[in-house]
């Protein structure tokens, strides 16, 4: 199956599945605890949700003003900032998936391993150099200088010629 096909079916089956999960929870958990109680936690998830979005926000937007102004990029902080819209988002769709998933993006714990595990993927599918060493191609010129030779006496070329050269480095083995 082609990469692009298989990310075609996992969003059909996420936006099929998930309706389909949540339907099935609220049925169970309405069943057991009632109406009223499970309208009561969708409502207090999304609170709490909003709560925990606004406090965890602004402690990343000031790490992200931190690193600014120590001159570092602040990729980490980013990655933490879209997590917690994500999570957000999660939260203040009504269902109990959806707010489990929410919940667990605003662990700290969480986003790093989901980080580390997103960076490895992305790293992966980086293109690479076109050159055999995979550094940096060096161009420059280089005029050729001939000896006289000993045997004939020869002159040496009076006008060296130019020659473009590309110096590729050594392969690591």
């Amino acid at each position: 199956m082609a990469p692009g096909a298989s990310m075609v079916l996992i969003a059909a089956l996420a936006f099929i599945g998930m309706p389909i999960l949540e339907i099935a929870v609220f049925v169970e958990v309405g069943g057991r605890i009632g109406l009223g109680p499970t309208i009561a936690v969708v409502v207090a998830t999304a609170m709490a949700g909003a709560a925990l979005l606004r406090h965890q926000g602004l402690a990343t937007l000031h790490r992200a003003r931190h690193s600014l102004a120590e001159g570092r990029m602040p990729l980490t902080e980013v990655f933490d900032g879209l997590c917690l819209i994500f999570a957000g988002a999660l939260l203040l769709t009504p269902g109990f998936v959806t707010d489990g998933i929410g919940l667990l993006l605003f662990v700290p714990g969480v986003r790093a391993a989901l980080r580390v595990l997103l960076g490895r993927r992305l790293v992966i599918a980086q293109p690479r150099s076109q050159t055999p060493g995979g550094g940096p191609v060096i161009e420059g010129e280089f005029s050729r200088v001939e000896e006289e030779d000993p045997e004939s006496g020869a002159a040496p070329n009076e006008s060296p010629r130019r020659h473009p050269i590309k110096v590729v480095p050594p392969e690591d083995s």
